[in-house]
């Protein structure tokens, strides 16, 4: 199933987005939860056009996670986008289908919501992720680009 993050979800978002070599380096696992988190997940869950999901398993704990951010534009005649970022499943979880059905759920969202394209990034370091996403259809159309600042 999924749903809509909670505030109590966050412990169990942080530990999935740290559970790799990149995110290990980015995130900060503590308890109390670092002040950041909680702030950013205020600012996300009272955007309309912003989405933190988890996926749970039959106790309603999280075992995955993305973020939905739904982008007005005015390109191609005024269409809505939908963006996918911080996709994270459980290491227990993975290879059992999960993910598919994760993305597939999160591309229906986007579809309801209007938009005409669903894009996502993924670290050029992340090639397993990559091919996931290849097999379910998206295309490396585009060159992306960061500034840290």
């Amino acid at each position: 199933m999924f749903r809509r993050a909670r505030e109590s979800d966050l412990p169990a978002i942080i530990a999935m987005l740290a559970d790799d070599a990149l995110g290990s380096g980015r995130e900060a696992i503590s308890d109390p939860i670092d002040e950041r988190y909680t702030a950013a997940f205020a600012a996300i869950d009272s955007d309309r056009n912003q989405l933190l999901a988890v996926a749970v398993d039959d106790r309603d704990d999280p075992v995955g996670c993305l973020q939905l951010t739904f982008i007005p534009g005015l390109s191609r005649t005024g269409m809505w986008r939908g963006q996918i970022e911080s996709v994270r499943i459980a290491s227990a979880e993975r290879g059992s289908g999960l993910g598919t059905r994760f993305i597939e759920w999160a591309i229906e969202a986007c579809r309801e919501r209007g938009c005409k394209l669903v894009q996502l990034t993924s670290d050029k370091a992340r090639s397993d992720s990559i091919r996931f996403y290849e097999k379910l259809g998206f295309t490396a159309s585009h060159e992306g680009m960061k500034l840290s600042l």
